[in-house]
């Protein structure tokens, strides 16, 4: 049977670019209604123009993960224009680089705030819908930095990420017996705008470590996503799939070399 979600209420936030860009069009193409959450109106408009243009279903609300009012407001948005919260996902996210001898606190403060508290606020506030529907599938962006691999300079993301899928387990039991499962997905490197901004040479160094050979696309953590939204995902909660290519799987760049 084909995964569908025609019909569902999804929220997506961090949608503007990226990542989320590339859920909240896979996600409007399988048929949900969703509602592109992000903090510059420009970019999120743009996104919903992209999936009208395609015959899809969605709403711009600009709101900052880090306020709980804000995330408030995007769930009661999301009700009032589609009657009901049926996906979210957590996607918004930093990454500013910075040495643990030179990173401020308010620099600390505002990965932890956006990537991990942001979370929070946003299940928060969607849980009281999902459970008066018995239903809602949950799914939160991490990485494989921190979790799984390390980066100098990433002291902060990396602790947000690690807090982002203990987030995952622990909600997932909560959540269990109102029928609401809770899920991650841990992207390795992805073709961003933010990953092409390296240029050519740095590129090609990540993808040479990468064992499929080249570096993903934001489709591809977009679909995983799917399944973990859909209704054949109705048996799996308290998880996280690694989407990397491979990548955290060497134990060196001299494995690649002999393979």
């Amino acid at each position: 049977m084909a995964i569908t979600l025609k019909g569902k209420a999804a929220i997506v936030t961090g949608a503007g670019r990226g990542i989320g860009r590339g859920i909240a069009q896979v996600l409007a193409d399988d048929g949900a209604k969703v509602l592109v959450v992000n903090r510059s109106e420009a970019a999120g408009k743009k996104v919903v123009e992209e999936i009208i243009a395609k015959g899809g279903t969605a709403m711009f609300h600009r709101a900052d993960v880090k306020s709980k009012a804000d995330m408030e407001a995007m769930a009661a948005a999301c009700i009032n224009n589609f009657g009901a919260i049926d996906i979210l996902c957590m996607n918004a996210g930093i990454y500013p680089s910075a040495l643990i001898g030179d990173l401020s606190e308010e620099m600390w403060d505002n990965v932890i705030d956006t990537n991990l508290k942001g979370i929070f606020f946003g299940t928060q506030a969607c849980i009281p819908q999902m459970k008066k529907q018995m239903s809602g599938r949950i799914v939160v962006i991490s990485s494989i930095t921190g979790p799984q691999v390390g980066w100098p300079g990433l002291s902060h993301y990396m602790s947000s990420k690690g807090g982002a899928n203990a987030f995952v387990r622990g909600a997932s039991l909560e959540l269990a017996k109102y029928n609401i499962t809770v899920n991650g997905v841990s992207p390795g490197s992805i073709m961003t705008e933010g990953l092409q901004e390296l240029g050519g040479d740095a590129l090609e160094e990540v993808r040479q470590i990468i064992p499929l050979g080249y570096i993903g696309d934001p489709e591809d953590i977009a679909y995983a996503l799917l399944y973990f939204a859909s209704d054949q995902a109705r048996y799996v909660t308290g998880q996280i799939l690694v989407v990397d290519g491979g990548q955290i799987l060497p134990e060196s760049p001299a494995a690649m070399a002999d393979a």
